[in-house]
């Protein structure tokens, strides 16, 4: 019976995977005849890693942070993090940019899919199958379908905001334009707080329940039957 149910739920994820391949063939978006690869380039962990500490350096570094007031010298915490914050936006921009030119794993377009209906309908369907595996007692898909790739482009179009606006603030400091970039950082900064509690404790959970997401993401590759 346990062996029965296994190739039952096997089977079914390998018809959904030809439906999601249809489905992306049907609606004409580029490389559609195949899904992206499970597999991570080296260049793409090594900048998701250091996405992630400057992500964790700045928001948890951001506690204690006390601004200098006009002609005080700011202390190094505060140095720290306008020059991690420097550092993190040539980081997510050396990320946008190997996105465009790397082949095999999530694009540009499906990270930001909202600019065309197309897109926009793919993350709609794709978002429709998984909560229906949801109301199945089965956890969605953890591989780059079209809504799991939005939500990671909108953390990522939610990290862009944040360093840029907190790059703005240090050439523009107490000014009125400043100080209205000031609290568009804070709020692209509680922004990213709750997505990384949400993104994190989603890989926790599907690591709990056998998905390997965390050494898949930064050191292991799956190996696949051609």
């Amino acid at each position: 019976m346990t062996v029965s149910h296994a190739t039952t739920s096997i089977g079914i994820d390998q018809v959904n995977h030809q439906v999601n391949r249809s489905q992306l063939a049907t609606l004409g978006l580029a490389g559609a005849t195949r899904l992206p690869s499970p597999n991570r380039s080296g260049m793409t962990r090594v900048l998701h890693a250091l996405i992630l500490v400057c992500v964790l350096f700045q928001l948890l570094g951001s506690n204690f942070l006390s601004r200098p007031l006009p002609g005080e010298v700011p202390e190094i915490s505060m140095v720290l993090h306008q020059y991690v914050g420097m550092g993190s936006l040539a980081v997510v921009a050396a990320f946008w940019a190997w996105t465009l030119v790397r082949n095999g794993e999530t694009s540009a377009v499906r990270l930001v899919p909202w600019l065309s209906m197309t897109g926009i309908k793919s993350v709609w369907d794709d978002t429709v199958t998984q909560i229906g595996r949801l109301t199945r007692g089965t956890m969605p898909d953890d591989t780059d379908s079209a809504m799991i790739s939005a939500v990671h482009g909108l953390g990522l179009l939610t990290l862009t905001a944040m360093a840029i606006t907190g790059t703005a603030y240090f050439f523009l400091g107490t000014t009125p334009t400043g100080r209205l970039v000031l609290s568009l950082h804070k709020l692209t900064a509680n922004l990213m707080w709750g997505y990384l509690i949400a993104h994190a404790g989603l890989a926790v959970l599907h690591q709990l329940l056998g998905n390997d997401m965390v050494s898949r993401m930064f050191w292991r590759r799956i190996t696949t039957k051609s």
